[in-house]
């Protein structure tokens, strides 16, 4: 039997992240405050439209996951929902997706819009800046695209990523390429680190590469698996 969707609003998550002395320093201060209260429609025009390289190859991004029925995935930085929707019949009645994002109005506007479309195994999780606030043990595979440049706290979402992956759990990564000459000026303005350096950091946090992807132009994409 599918599981009803719900907005999971998890208070716990504060409690596990407290503020003390010597805590990871924000790296980006103010990037996301653009989706504290966001206009829904207006991202929605953004991130799902012809000629973004994740919307272009969304089918492509869904196979090379290797998601399976069954699967518990978590879209971390779910936005307006695109591939909370495109893993929903592939997880299955047996499996859920779970979007996590900071803001309530994505969530809220992704549980609609799944309702809308009979699409019941999808739940909703409103995060924090610092914890991604799922339980332990709990996913299967956690999915972030063209959202790890958005960690103001990269090492405390990472250990939180970890925590919430089952033992051999993945975490594939999908993100822009950062290379000077190559990329676009917004990309080198707007995203902090390279392919490289994001595998380094990853890898810190207590994760294995094991596989490299060449089929976007403008984005890489990486798959880790908890250690």
């Amino acid at each position: 039997m599918c599981r009803p969707m719900h907005l999971v609003v998890p208070l716990i998550a504060v409690l596990l992240t407290p503020v003390v002395s010597g805590q990871e320093p924000n790296i980006n201060p103010g990037i996301n405050d653009r989706y504290r209260n966001p206009d829904y429609q207006r991202w929605v025009n953004v991130f799902e439209r012809p000629g973004r390289e994740v919307f272009d190859r969304r089918r492509e991004i869904l196979e090379a996951t290797g998601v399976e029925p069954g699967m518990v995935v978590a879209d971390i930085g779910a936005g307006t929902g695109l591939f909370t929707r495109l893993f929903s019949p592939r997880v299955g009645p047996e499996g859920r997706v779970i979007a996590v994002d900071i803001s309530r109005t994505f969530i809220g506007n992704i549980l609609r819009t799944a309702a809308g479309q009979g699409l019941h195994n999808i739940e909703g999780v409103v995060n924090t800046d610092r914890d991604v606030a799922l339980p332990p043990d709990s996913v299967d595979l956690a999915f972030l695209c063209d959202t790890y440049h958005h960690f103001e706290y990269p090492q405390t979402m990472l250990q939180s990523i970890h925590r919430a992956l089952r033992p051999a759990g993945a975490l594939v990564i999908i993100d822009f390429r950062r290379i000077p000459g190559y990329s676009s000026p917004w990309v080198l303005g707007h995203v902090r680190a390279g392919r490289e350096a994001v595998r380094e950091e990853v890898e810190a946090a207590g994760f294995r590469l094991v596989e490299k992807q060449a089929f976007l132009r403008t984005n890489y994409f990486l798959r880790f698996v908890k250690i």
